[in-house]
């Protein structure tokens, strides 16, 4: 019979200590109260001690959010615990998350101890977190390196001291799928109060093991899994939540279940993503622009015949609307059927033969076909200098002192436009003095800026991907000023709109 596995989302704590990821207190309760809607069981909301500002933000997250374990995390310091137990006052339902290195390098190098001081402090910083709360998490810290007889008599005395849950964190990364599976298996076959506490794994992506190890835990006893939405975290990154909810979504041979509602999982991915700055790598599992999307003719054919065929994961199960059949050379008569049926054109057998003909010369030239250019193909649309919507004039006006404001004018269909917009930055008024002209209700779902030589005076690429009416549309743009670039790109997507 399937268990329960807890999901410990420690996105606020160890998410954001990526550099440059730092949020402030108003965009962790929007993260916490995402994470509260996804059904996640456990939130890690932060280190109260590290300052004020974390102090402040969990104390304001446990006055909102009610349903989950809130828990802030300590080292085994006496006035780190009395912080955070100072901090969770509000909390419903609170833990206190404390530990100690336990491997020989923290013991030697960090703590220049022994084995024997380590387990007392362990011991005593379990006891002392156990005066403030009866919900007590110990962790391990580099348990992936700590030798497994040593681990198992920490992991026996912290439980004995009150416990309920032991994390054993792979802190580095550094193990293999069956090493750390192996490890958890001997601490549930070695520790005689096991049965007392759930176990937890916390594992780091240095090696790219993490979630194979989280997994690899799972089958050999643990209930708890620890990670962060897209994975985000120190180095290298924790393990990708989104992915262990899914494997065992997935596979339904694995012993556990989660309480996870899985379409709000696209949402949580975007929003962090937004929040912390950090874009979505393409081929991400689970929640990358190019998770669900097909672009080899083989893959278009197979998948537009059944599903199945090429994915394993109802895209509508993560919150994303449909798979993606992306046009490109590669692409075959199916796919390119398939566009032309969705805006409105079912083409004879010699007609599509001659379409694809076309079709094929243009991929070969162009990276990013578009529904405007299939109209061009089957004789009905305009080209590309023909565009509904151009950029005629832009102006923006912002500082430090000022609110930033964007003046835009447009051709639209020979109309010339003009509008101005304030937002929360340059491009933020620039789009929304865009959609005070096109009159669309447009949702940007993904924004991202590269640059190819890193001078001051470099090219910008934009990319952008909006959606409208259900539907998703691209633009792109590249230009020295990156704020006429991000303009142009979000007018190239909405260009695209029927």
């Amino acid at each position: 019979m399937s268990e329960k596995l807890y999901i410990f989302d420690t996105t606020l704590r160890d998410g954001e200590q990526v550099p440059g990821c730092q949020l402030n207190t108003l965009e962790k309760i929007e993260i916490a109260k995402a994470l509260d809607e996804l059904g996640v069981d456990v939130i890690e909301m932060g280190f109260p001690v590290s300052s004020p500002g974390d102090f402040n933000s969990i104390v304001e997250i446990t006055k909102i959010i009610t349903r989950p374990t809130l828990c802030a995390l300590t080292r085994a310091v006496e006035k780190d615990i009395d912080v955070a137990a100072d901090a969770l006052h509000f909390a419903k339902h609170k833990r206190i998350h404390t530990g100690i290195g336990t491997s020989q390098y923290h013991i030697t190098h960090k703590f220049n101890s022994n084995q024997d001081d380590i387990l007392e402090r362990a011991i005593a910083c379990v006891k002392y977190a156990k005066k403030y709360v009866e919900d007590v998490e110990f962790y391990a810290e580099d348990a992936g390196r700590t030798e497994n007889e040593y681990l198992a008599r920490v992991v026996e005395a912290v439980i004995a001291a009150g416990a309920t849950v032991v994390n054993i964190p792979d802190t580095t990364g550094y193990c293999m799928p069956e090493e750390y599976g192996a490890k958890i298996r001997f601490l549930i076959e070695n520790v005689k109060n096991i049965h007392k506490a759930v176990i937890a794994t916390h594992c780091h992506n240095d090696l790219g093991m993490a979630t194979a190890n989280s997994i690899s835990g799972i089958l050999n006893g643990a209930r708890q899994v620890e990670g962060t939405i897209n994975g985000i975290g120190e180095r290298a990154g924790n393990t990708a939540l989104e992915e262990i909810v899914m494997a065992v979504k997935c596979r339904k041979d694995l012993p556990v279940f989660t309480e996870v509602v899985t379409p709000k999982i696209y949402r949580a991915s975007r929003l962090v993503s937004t929040l912390m700055r950090m874009p979505v790598q393409p081929n991400k599992a689970i929640v990358g622009r190019n998770a669900f999307a097909h672009s080899s003719g083989i893959h278009q054919d197979g998948v537009l015949k059944n599903r199945e065929s090429y994915e394993i994961i109802n895209p509508v199960d993560v919150g994303i609307n449909e798979s993606s059949i992306v046009l490109t050379a590669r692409s075959g008569r199916h796919a390119l059927s398939h566009h032309l049926e969705r805006i409105g054109f079912k083409l004879s057998s010699e007609a599509l033969d001659d379409a694809y003909r076309k079709f094929l010369k243009l991929a070969d030239r162009k990276k990013d076909i578009s529904d405007e250019d299939l109209r061009v193909i089957v004789g009905v649309g305009q080209s590309e200098q023909q565009r509904r919507v151009k950029l005629k004039y832009l102006q923006v006006v912002c500082g430090k002192s000022s609110i930033p404001m964007a003046t835009v004018q447009l051709n639209i269909d020979g109309e010339i436009c003009t509008s101005t917009a304030a937002g929360s930055g340059p491009v933020d008024a620039a789009f929304n003095a865009i959609r005070q002209l096109v009159h669309r209700k447009v949702t940007l779902e993904e924004y991202l800026v590269q640059v190819v030589t890193r001078g001051s005076d470099d090219i910008g690429k934009v990319h952008v991907q909006i959606e409208n009416q259900s539907n998703t549309y691209y633009g792109f743009s590249a230009n020295t000023d990156v704020v006429t670039a991000s303009a142009e790109a979000f007018i190239d997507a909405i260009s695209k709109i029927v």
